[in-house]
């Protein structure tokens, strides 16, 4: 059960995901086939786009078998034309009702759409990603019900 003293530091959300992988160069083609996406820095061993107020480390030298359970959940407006295009770069979906995908190093992403969960972007960070009013953005009834429950809605 959750302890809601304010005893204990509160986490506020996550930051970044690394993900390791074989060859850097082939990673950023991979990704940036799949998203749209701005590098915000680069060395000789790793990589880091931005997805939003986030972003993903990429760093080469991945050397272990491929991701079965472990995963990162990564957020999109729209999944299905994603679907295509991670098969045509070498992707591989996974069997299941949503989108799940294993990357070429075998990094398990599992894609979820904005609309259907209550992580939710403010209004300058919609704005400073060219997404004010994006249709795509809305939530479904379930995701504001999430919200709603936890003081969150903006109703």
């Amino acid at each position: 059960m959750a302890d809601n003293s304010r005893t204990r530091t509160r986490a506020l959300g996550i930051n970044h995901v690394a993900l390791e992988v074989g060859d850097l160069e082939a990673a950023l083609t991979f990704y940036s086939s799949l998203f749209q996406f701005e590098l915000r820095g680069r060395s000789e061993s790793m990589a880091f786009i931005d997805l939003g107020d986030q972003f993903i480390a990429l760093s080469a030298g991945r050397d272990q078998s491929p991701d079965s359970h472990r995963h990162f959940g990564l957020v999109v407006d729209d999944r299905e034309p994603l679907r295509a295009a991670v098969t045509a770069a070498g992707g591989r979906i996974l069997p299941g009702r949503g989108l799940d995908f294993l990357d070429p190093w075998g990094n398990h992403v599992q894609v979820v759409e904005y609309r259907d969960i209550q992580f939710s972007k403010t209004a300058a960070v919609l704005r400073g990603m060219d997404l004010v009013g994006a249709a795509a953005l809305t939530k479904s009834a379930d995701a504001i019900e999430q919200l709603r429950d936890k003081g969150m809605a903006a109703d």
